[in-house]
């Protein structure tokens, strides 16, 4: 018998579920995904959610064991009444999503998580983050979430929204954001707002594949793009360093994807902390754990609890 947890993504584009076993493998078959986004309404994506969940329970091989439901959010997120409120997704406001999954799986413990958080813990359990006491890890998408570990354990915060570095706001930056802010990182360096940039400048492509196309191209736009959101995670990943003495920085998402010169930009803004060594130690690497990152964060909130605070 194999203890199994459930494990499911929640974004600005798709939620996602799957199966994952003790060792923070993915069950081929068990996968399911349908779409999400700002135009869905609220029972569109319950109804989402719900069938992702309820296809990937039925995918449980026979004899092994449904341990319980990690799920993986963005945020804000609200543990104590297990609800969520992402910025992308704006029907969900205090959203009861712990209730809808227990209500779709009778009996199963859940357990909820904001979705930097989840895949900071996939990098230190499995991936880049192996073996380090004190790092970040960071999703660069549709939105750009964060979370912590310190001294091997996941950071503790009130509310559960600790490591929202997507909303850090980063010097020499005024771009609006929805959460209030300006500058935010989010605003700045996520997919949708790096494609909207370029536009701004006159590119003509409106996805982050077309951005990279253009950038592997050559293309003046996508390149000045590219170095802008590239800089802006390295600013926010020095910030973040100057508060809590990181090791390391672990980055994954698809839009971390469009060109490798986005982590060079990344690491050229962190450089120029020249005054202060223990900062510029600071390793930025891309995540060591492809597309099933967030699954398997996901999944640890339900096989390795003992790391959450």
């Amino acid at each position: 018998m194999r203890p199994l947890a459930l494990a499911v993504d929640i974004g600005g584009t798709k939620v996602e579920g799957a199966l994952v076993d003790d060792a923070g493998t993915v069950l081929p078959g068990t996968r399911h995904r349908r779409p999400t986004g700002p135009s869905a309404t609220s029972d569109e994506l319950a109804a989402n959610v719900a069938e992702v969940v309820t296809a990937t329970a039925a995918a449980l091989p026979d004899g092994d064991a449904l341990l319980g439901v990690g799920i993986g959010s963005a945020g804000p997120v609200d543990l104590v009444g297990g609800l969520v409120s992402p910025l992308n997704l704006p029907v969900w406001r205090d959203y009861p999503l712990v209730g809808l999954v227990e209500r779709t799986l009778p009996g199963v413990p859940v357990t909820l998580r904001i979705d930097g958080l989840c895949i900071t813990l996939a990098e230190h359990w499995l991936g880049a983050g192996r073996g380090v006491g004190a790092m970040m890890g960071m999703v660069v998408s549709t939105g750009v979430g964060g979370g912590f570990i310190l001294d091997g354990r996941a950071v503790a915060s009130p509310t559960g929204n600790g490591g929202h570095v997507g909303h850090i706001e980063v010097g020499g930056f005024d771009d609006p954001c929805p959460c209030g802010g300006t500058g935010c990182l989010e605003a700045v360096a996520s997919g949708p707002r790096t494609v909207a940039w370029a536009r701004s400048q006159g590119f003509t492509g409106s996805t982050g594949e077309d951005l990279a196309a253009a950038h592997a191209a050559g293309d003046a736009i996508a390149i000045a793009a590219v170095r802008r959101a590239g800089t802006a995670v390295g600013r926010a990943a020095a910030s973040a360093t100057n508060l809590l003495d990181l090791d390391l920085v672990a980055i994954g998402g698809g839009f971390s994807h469009v060109a490798p010169a986005f982590f060079d930009h990344a690491r050229a803004a962190l450089a120029e902390r020249t005054g202060f060594g223990f900062v510029t130690r600071l390793k930025i690497v891309p995540s060591a754990l492809s597309g099933d990152g967030p699954l398997i964060g996901a999944a640890s909130l339900v096989h390795r609890a003992g790391e959450l605070a």
